[in-house]
Formats: C-alpha cells, sequence, structure tokens
C-alpha cells in the first residue's frame, strides 16, 4: 500500500533522528551566518547556544526554554536579527507548547517579558549610538515598543500553535483507545450472545436425552418381567431424577430466554446431513456452491454436528455479503484420525470492509462478531478456527473440531 506525502513526511517528522537533523542544520546556517556578519562575544554564544540546543528539544523537552533565552539573549547583543535566531526561537517556543513544559500562558507571559527586555536593550543602544530616540511618555516613545510587541505576538503565535498540536493528537489519542475499547466491548458482548445461542441450542439437544432416559426407565418397570421391588424403586428414582433435570433445564432456558422468544428451539436442531440443504438456500438466494465430502460420514456427537452446521451457514453469509458472486466450495473431511475439518472457500477479493454482527470480518477488519461466534463454536467442542486470505486467493475458513473424545 502507498502511503501519501503527507503521511511520509509525518513518519518522518516523527523519526528519533529529525530533531538531531534539523538541530544540526540550523547550527550550521548560524556558524554561516556569524562568519559572513560577525557579532559580539554575547551575540555569538546566544545565536551558538540556541540554536544547537534544538537537537534535544525532543529527548529533554525543558531545554527549550534555554532554546529561548539564549535566542533573546543573542538579539539583545546585536540589533542585526540573524536568521538562525528566528528559526531557533520560533521552534523552542513551539517546544514550550508541544510538550507543555510550562502552562502556555506562563510561556507566553516569560516571552513577553523577555522580549521587553530586548527592546529595552536596543533603545538603550540606539540612544548610544546617537540615534534619535524620545524620552518615554513624549510623543512617539510608543513606537519604540513596537519590537516587543512584535516578538510577544510571535512568540504567543508558535506556543499557541504547539499546545494546538498536542491537544489534537492528545484528543487523536484519546478517542482511538475509546474506539478500541468500545469493539472489545462489542467483541466480548458478541461472545456472550453467541455462548447464550449455543447455551439454547445445546438445552434442546439435552432435553431430549434427559427426556428418553426418564421414558425408558418409567416403561422399563412395566416392561421388563422379573424385576424386583427394589429394581422397581431403582428405575423409579432414575425416571424423577429425569424430569428433576427437565425442570431444571426449562428454568435455565427461561434465563436465556430472548426478547423474540423461543419458539425456533421447538424445530429440530441441524445436523451435517442439512449440509446440502443449507447449500440449496444459498444457491437460491444467487450463491454458487459446491459440497465436497471426504472420508466416511460418521454420526458425531450431537454438539459437534450442530457446531460445524452453524460454522458453515455463517460462513456461507459472510461469502455471500463480501464475495457476491463468488464460487464457495464446502469440504467436510471425516479424517481417520476423529478429527472433523470443515472448509469453506471462495474465489472472491479475500478482502473487504467490515461485516456487521451478523457475518464474519475480512482480513484487515476488526468489527465483525461472526467470526467471534465461528471461533465460539469450535471452542465449544475442543476445536480450533482460522479465517483469512486462501493459498489460492478468495477467503477460506476452516474448521476444525476433534471428536474423539466426545
Amino acid at each position: 500500500m502507498r502511503t501519501s506525502p503527507q503521511q511520509r513526511l509525518r513518519e518522518w517528522i516523527a523519526a528519533p533522528a529529525y530533531p538531531w537533523i534539523t538541530g544540526g542544520a540550523v547550527t550550521a546556517g548560524a556558524v554561516v551566518e556569524l562568519i559572513a556578519i560577525p557579532g559580539g562575544v554575547t551575540t555569538t554564544v546566544g545565536v551558538l547556544v540556541s540554536a544547537a540546543s534544538l537537537m534535544w528539544r525532543r529527548s529533554f523537552p525543558p531545554v527549550a526554554v534555554l532554546t529561548v533565552a539564549a535566542g533573546l539573549i543573542g538579539f539583545a547583543g546585536d540589533v542585526n536579527l540573524y536568521v538562525s535566531i528566528m528559526v531557533s526561537g520560533l521552534a523552542g517556543c513551539y517546544a514550550l507548547g508541544r510538550n507543555r513544559v510550562v502552562h502556555p500562558a506562563l510561556a507566553v507571559a516569560g516571552g513577553a517579558l523577555g522580549a521587553l527586555c530586548v527592546n529595552l536593550v536596543h533603545i538603550n543602544t540606539w540612544s548610544r549610538m546617537d540615534l534619535p530616540v524620545p524620552a518615554l511618555w513624549e510623543k512617539g516613545s510608543l513606537s519604540l515598543f513596537a519590537e516587543s510587541f512584535l516578538l510577544t505576538v510571535v512568540v504567543f503565535g508558535a506556543v499557541m500553535m504547539g499546545d494546538a498540536v498536542r491537544s489534537r493528537e492528545e484528543t487523536r489519542t484519546e478517542r482511538s483507545l475509546a474506539q478500541d475499547r468500545l469493539i472489545a466491548m462489542e467483541r466480548q458482548q458478541a461472545a456472550e450472545a453467541e455462548r447464550a445461542a449455543i447455551a439454547r441450542e445445546l438445552h434442546d439437544i439435552v432435553s431430549h436425552s434427559v427426556s428418553m432416559i426418564a421414558v425408558q426407565a418409567e416403561s422399563a418397570t412395566y416392561t421388563t418381567p422379573g424385576l424386583t421391588p427394589e429394581a422397581r424403586d431403582g428405575f423409579q428414582q432414575i425416571a424423577g431424577t429425569a424430569r428433576s433435570s427437565m425442570a431444571e433445564l426449562r428454568r435455565l432456558l427461561g434465563v436465556l430466554r430472548t426478547p423474540q422468544g423461543d419458539t425456533a428451539l421447538t424445530a429440530p436442531q441441524p445436523t451435517l446431513d442439512h449440509l446440502a440443504e443449507l447449500l440449496d438456500q444459498h444457491r437460491a438466494v444467487g450463491g454458487t456452491a459446491e459440497l465436497r465430502i471426504t472420508g466416511e460420514r460418521v454420526a458425531l456427537p450431537a454438539a459437534w454436528e450442530l457446531s460445524a452446521y452453524r460454522i458453515a451457514q455463517e460462513a456461507l453469509t459472510n461469502a455471500r455479503k463480501h464475495a457476491p458472486g463468488a464460487r464457495t466450495l464446502v469440504e467436510v473431511d471425516y479424517g481417520a484420525d476423529r478429527l472433523l475439518t470443515l472448509r469453506v472457500r471462495d474465489d472472491g477479493p479475500g478482502t473487504g470492509t467490515a461485516s456487521g454482527s451478523g457475518s464474519a470480518s475480512r482480513p484487515g477488519t476488526g468489527t465483525g462478531h461472526g467470526l467471534t461466534g465461528m471461533r465460539e463454536r469450535a471452542a465449544l467442542v475442543g476445536g480450533r478456527l482460522t479465517a483469512g486470505s486462501g493459498p489460492d486467493g478468495g477467503f477460506l475458513v476452516e474448521a476444525e473440531l476433534p471428536w474423539g473424545s466426545g
């Protein structure tokens, strides 16, 4: 991905070598200026110190106070205003505001006081040079302080610019942190919602098994000949325990109920045998899909069957949203090592915009929650799920679900 000139400029400014390069360049310019226009000792020292101190303005921001002070002293020592003093003074004032070495109001007040002192020194110099200098409070005397006013305005502008940049970066950082917290919260809520959905679906599976236990235990007391009273009581206790478990499961379902109700839970939970119907639904809305099964079909535990089906369903939804019209291949591999591998790949672009809460996000995005749900499904049965660009392009979702210990 190509970067813009503005981005490259920001990266160069943020580089550790930037203050050393710019400070060294200003110092070199100051040396050239002093050779061309020699000044007194005070001016020479002030110019060089002000320029050289810029090299430490990032590693040690308080040095900006020395930069500005040395610049004002150098300017006060000579009526000539060196370009290097202007550059270093502006950079120093900017650094004061940018790094909040002191409060901006205090920095401007200190700069204004320094500018007034420089102006007074220059007024004294002008009088010793036999220039017409009106006495204070006489007509035209206020024009003598135009220099201090101008310097104060420059100091104010540079400090405020630095403080504005600092405030903007702090705001940007706070906004980025708030956005990260919001995304993390949304992901956590999505994961919790998916776990609740998984629990509701598993409720039907477990309830069916427990109800079968209750029915079989109850019927065994009448269909099994020669039962002792103790055995009959044991079967009745099993049936009673199963019915109590059913009641507890119904209360649990009440805790997990959704605002839309739980009518969908009355339907049989889908299994891998329903994948063909799922692909027919995908084709009915304009998608192109193929189902490929390898290995011998194994009747997996209900949780594995349901998790694999839901992962395939979510991956197909993701393909329809981010790669409409792309060819999709669903592969189911019943491995000999008791490992179910499910792959859903498409030949779409492989990357895309962030999805909503109903589909998995493509690589490079971070706001989609479907991928979170698929990972929760895989983790439920001790498996793992990966998603990203496929080896031949497109997008690939791969889930490995070991069922040997199920």
